[in-house]
């Protein structure tokens, strides 16, 4: 089974939407073994230093217990592991709110997914965010609710197309140091965005 959900860490502040039928195996990162206590669901593998939760884990989960000083995140590890088991889409539920630093080494840990041509998606119940990769064209549904932004993750990324929102872009350089792309809005049934030369932080955001 090559797709996984990773709970990590952070406020999830709508559980419904938590599916778990397209997912083959469940991991937890230490302290989303809370998200998992609320669900009811009994996790297939929890990773992590255990520095945030002080909790009873299930006998049947496979426990992998890292040290509280290494390299990388528990939310890091989780991915790396299921990258390791054949993952190739992931959903991570949490991860985007509490520590700052945090949140910005999960925004991290999607570009590393789109690196290895995996398809990673983090969502909190109030934003989703994902890393598209460079020379890849995809489309994204409407949601009226939703803003949709889109961020340069390297230095810069050429938008070769960006249509079918309020503000479209062709053929235009978006760098790192300036936020043009926050806060726009899908205002036909989908949009298309083509990157290329980079890779970009696409946010949907509860209006």
């Amino acid at each position: 089974m090559n797709n996984f959900v990773i709970f990590s860490g952070g406020e999830i502040f709508d559980y419904s939407v938590v599916k778990l039928y397209k997912y083959g195996r469940i991991i937890c990162a230490d302290s989303g073994l809370h998200h998992c206590e609320k669900l009811e669901i009994v996790p297939d593998i929890v990773i992590g230093d255990f520095d945030s939760f002080e909790g009873k884990i299930n006998p049947d989960c496979k426990v992998i217990k890292t040290s509280p000083e290494k390299d990388d995140t528990d939310t890091m590890m989780c991915v790396k592991y299921a990258i390791e088991n054949g993952a190739k889409n992931i959903k991570i539920y949490g991860g985007l709110s509490g520590r700052l630093d945090h949140t910005v080494a999960n925004i991290q840990t999607l570009k590393y997914c789109a690196e290895r041509n995996v398809r990673a998606v983090i969502d909190d119940g109030l934003n989703r965010a994902l890393v598209q990769g460079e020379k890849s064209m995809c489309q994204y549904l409407k949601n009226d609710s939703e803003y949709f932004s889109v961020f340069s993750l390297t230095d810069k990324v050429f938008i070769r197309e960006l249509s079918g929102v309020k503000y479209p872009l062709e053929n235009y350089c978006l760098t790192s140091g300036f936020p043009l792309g926050v806060s726009n809005e899908i205002t036909s049934l989908r949009a298309t965005l083509e990157v290329s030369g980079g890779y970009a932080l696409i946010i949907f955001s509860k209006k």
